[in-house]
């Protein structure tokens, strides 16, 4: 058996409050024990988002009673809520800014709309950029400007990942995640359309790339300072819908998919756990987690299956793989939490990290 530390996800999407028929705080905790994930940071677009303290608390209460792993709450940035996301920034994750690709209370379409959350929000806390391309760029930029540290969420281009290296080489304070789906998967990948050749599956936020961009970020791994799911789940139904949203579930294959290219020689059992929990743990000033560890055996054979999920939604983009890794045993906190493919950990029994 391998044995590594309790993992770490600090990009989760939970879907509680406002979609709790794609996921909620008990099955997404599930998921990421059976996943070797005992620390999990949830995203702020929720139904309503989550921008406010009394949406926070809507949030941290649903968490309190269901959430069977450790968890935080990321507080979401809005045209204007700067002074009372600072004030949160004690209780929340860290603060999540959305340069692209969301709507309503959280979007920000406007860079005068960054420059308070810059000027404001401890330097001391997580501040995570759903920024693409150019908007990273900008994000990088205004890292510079304030000299306030900048997480970027799900890199996913090779001119992306060349940047991240140049700014930190310039001493910016910049650290970068990567998703298994953007490690792993290409555009135009014919797997992903339904029966009736709809291709709504493979819709994902940032979308996938080419070869030459996968290549990049394998070839700049030494970049890369975190591995995150963005676990984003949704229904089949609606996956396979006119208008599918986009988003892949991820908590349970990120680790067997990663030690699969262990096993090819890709990267090492050193390196994982670097960017698994380590790294995370320092970004996100984690707290410890005392007689926390994950068994693996890490000579199991076998093809990764939706059927086999503890996720609400019912699929992945990963069906039929096959990977070398299983999650047999989980123990948290001195209790063992999940084994042989069984939850033990009971709702509630998961921590706030800023509790």
């Amino acid at each position: 058996m391998l044995k590594l530390p309790g993992l770490i996800d600090p990009h989760v999407h939970v879907r509680e409050p406002g979609a709790t028929h794609k996921e909620d705080w008990d099955t997404v905790t599930q998921a990421a024990l059976a996943g070797g994930v005992t620390t999990l940071l949830a995203m702020p677009n929720t139904k309503p988002p989550i921008f406010d303290e009394a949406t926070l608390n809507i949030a941290l209460d649903a968490a309190k009673s269901k959430a069977r792993c450790d968890y935080g709450q990321y507080i979401g940035a809005g045209p204007d809520n700067a002074d009372i996301a600072a004030s949160l920034a004690p209780k929340a994750a860290g603060l999540k800014m959305y340069l692209d690709s969301t709507f309503g209370e959280l979007r920000l379409d406007d860079m005068t709309l960054w420059m308070p959350h810059f000027q404001k929000f401890p330097k001391s806390a997580p501040m995570v950029m759903h920024s693409e391309s150019r908007t990273m760029a900008a994000a990088i930029l205004f890292s510079a400007i304030y000299d306030h540290p900048v997480h970027i969420a799900h890199v996913s281009l090779k001119e992306e990942i060349l940047l991240i290296k140049a700014a930190k080489e310039k001493g910016i304070k910049v650290t970068c995640e990567v998703c298994p789906h953007h490690l792993f998967l290409t555009k135009g990948l014919t797997g992903f359309k339904n029966l009736s050749g709809l291709p709504g599956r493979g819709e994902v936020r940032p979308r996938l790339a080419t070869q030459e961009d996968v290549d990049s970020l394998w070839t700049n791994l030494d970049v890369i300072d975190c591995f995150a799911t963005d676990h984003a789940p949704h229904t089949l139904q609606e996956k396979d819908g006119e208008n599918p949203p986009p988003g892949f579930p991820g908590l349970e294959t990120m680790l067997p998919l990663l030690l699969t290219a262990v096993d090819d020689g890709r990267l090492t059992v050193d390196g994982l756990i670097q960017r698994l929990h380590t790294n995370p743990k320092r970004i996100f000033n984690l707290p410890d987690q005392p007689e926390t560890w994950v068994e693996v055996d890490e000579n199991a054979v076998y093809e990764i299956k939706a059927a086999d999920q503890f996720t609400r939604c019912g699929w992945t983009p990963f069906e039929g793989w096959k990977v070398k890794g299983k999650v047999r045993k989980v123990v948290l906190r001195g209790k063992t939490a999940f084994e042989n493919g069984k939850v033990l950990a009971e709702a509630g029994y998961g921590r706030n990290v800023r509790g």
